[in-house]
C-alpha cells in the first residue's frame, strides 16, 4: 500500500463570462414561455430540469422562477426582449450576473468531487444530463446542473466564490472515495 494521494480526474474552471437573469412569473403562461424562448432560444424546463442550446439555457429554480443563462454581453438585450414580451404582465426579470460565481467541473470524477460535499443524490440514475439540483456544497448554497455527461455547472453567491473554489479544489486533490 502506498502513501501517495491520487487526485480525482476532474478539472475545475471559473466561468466569468456567463450572464444570468432571474426571471419570476407564471412559468406555465403562454407569454412567459414565449419570453424565455425569445430571450435564450429554449423552452421553459420542467421541474428540476434544464434546457440548453449551446451557451444559452434556462434552469428551473422553483415553481415561479427560472434562471436564464447566456453570454454576459447579451444580458441587456435579453432583458429588453423579456420586458417587451411580458409588458403588462406580473413578472420580475433581474440581471444577477455580478451576484454569482459560475464554475465548470469537468471529468469522469465530477460526481465524486461533489458527492463528498453535498447531501444531494448525485448517482447517475438520479442526476444526469438535463438535471438541476439546488443544494449545499459544504455550508454554501449552490445550484448544480449537468447539460452534458461529465460536465457539471455550479453556481453560488459571489461572496462565497473563493471559499467554494478552495473547497472544490480540496475535494479534487483528496482523491476519489468510491461513491460513484
Amino acid at each position: 500500500m502506498s502513501d501517495m494521494t491520487m487526485s480525482c480526474d476532474a478539472i475545475l474552471t471559473r466561468r466569468d463570462t456567463v450572464g444570468m437573469i432571474t426571471l419570476r412569473g407564471n412559468l406555465g403562461g403562454t407569454k412567459f414561455k414565449s419570453a424565455v424562448k425569445a430571450a435564450v432560444g429554449v423552452v421553459v424546463p420542467k421541474t428540476n430540469r434544464v434546457a440548453f442550446e449551446g451557451d444559452r439555457g434556462a434552469c428551473w429554480m422553483s415553481p415561479d422562477e427560472v434562471l436564464l443563462v447566456l453570454p454576459r454581453d447579451d444580458v441587456p438585450e435579453a432583458l429588453a426582449t423579456i420586458g417587451a414580451a411580458l409588458e403588462g404582465q406580473h413578472h420580475l426579470a433581474v440581471d444577477v450576473s455580478d451576484a454569482r460565481h459560475v464554475f465548470a467541473l469537468d471529468g469522469p470524477d465530477a460526481r465524486e468531487v461533489l458527492a463528498k460535499l453535498s447531501p444531494a443524490d448525485l448517482a447517475p440514475n438520479a442526476f444526469g444530463p438535463g438535471d438541476i439540483r439546488r443544494t449545499r456544497l459544504g455550508q454554501v448554497a449552490a445550484g448544480l446542473w449537468m447539460a452534458e455527461d461529465d460536465v457539471v455547472t455550479i453556481v453560488c453567491f459571489r461572496s462565497f466564490g473563493d471559499y467554494l473554489d478552495a473547497l472544490l479544489r480540496t475535494s479534487i486533490e483528496a482523491g476519489p472515495v468510491g461513491f460513484h
